[in-house]
């Protein structure tokens, strides 16, 4: 199976758990695993995202095309 439709069934799963408890245990994992990745970033790194975030949320942005030719 790739990973489209594992994603797709584990979400059709998800989507008929009706245990509060086991849906708690599953979104906790979940976090747990984003905090391990957010955790192996460096301080600049976080930082950097953090600024992109904000830029974002300001409505600063270019299109892709020339972001490309800023970094290349």
């Amino acid at each position: 199976m790739d990973t489209k439709s594992a994603k797709i069934e584990l979400a059709k799963l998800i989507l008929e758990i009706e245990d509060p408890s086991l849906i708690n245990k599953i979104h906790q994992l979940l976090m747990d695993e984003a905090s391990t990745f957010r955790k192996s970033l460096t301080i600049n790194e976080q930082e950097e995202i953090e600024l992109g975030l904000e830029q974002l949320d300001r409505g600063d942005r270019i299109a892709f095309e020339d972001f490309l030719k800023i970094v290349s």
